[in-house]
């Protein structure tokens, strides 16, 4: 008997995205960190389901392997809290997406995360969310946070002689 299969570009998505996460085991090794391709799994399932519970859409899916990539050299990541973390730096990372009005950028976001993560928190992700981000968060809201990339193009604008 034959079987059909379909083309499910939803399953095929999460397959490349399960690969390009165990891919990033070559990079966090360095630092004694790994996921299992279950991991990976549940990564993406939490990924969607995050997604989803934000109103979020995202086309690319290159977040988890730059959260992971920005992350993997913490030094309060250790093998035995790191999928963990990452399940939490996540859905943090979607949250204050949303929190933010997405006025700043995807990467200028993970790289505030890590640093808030690796010195004001000391590794706290409740100190990151309930301090840090949600301070950002009320800055940018408030429009009192002036990003590096805006900063960056007042820098090249004209110089005006007072």
């Amino acid at each position: 008997m034959n079987q059909l299969v379909l083309f499910n570009p939803a399953m095929m998505r999460q397959k490349l995205t399960v690969d390009e996460i165990i891919k990033c085991n070559d990079v966090t090794c360095y630092y004694g960190l790994d996921l299992t391709a279950k991991e990976a799994r549940q990564l993406v399932e939490a990924q969607t389901e995050t997604l989803l519970r934000h109103g979020r859409v995202e086309f690319t899916g290159g977040i988890i392997q730059k959260l992971i990539l920005t992350f993997c050299n913490s030094p309060f990541l250790f093998k035995d809290n790191y999928a963990e973390n990452l399940f939490d730096l996540l859905e943090t990372f979607y949250y204050f997406k949303n929190e933010m009005l997405d006025e700043i950028g995807d990467d200028e976001l993970l790289s505030l995360m890590k640093d808030y993560f690796d010195h004001n928190c000391q590794g706290s992700i409740e100190l990151l969310q309930n301090r840090e981000l949600e301070t950002l968060a009320r800055s940018i809201r408030f429009g009192m946070y002036c990003s590096g990339e805006a900063e960056e193009e007042y820098d090249a604008g004209e110089d005006y002689d007072e």
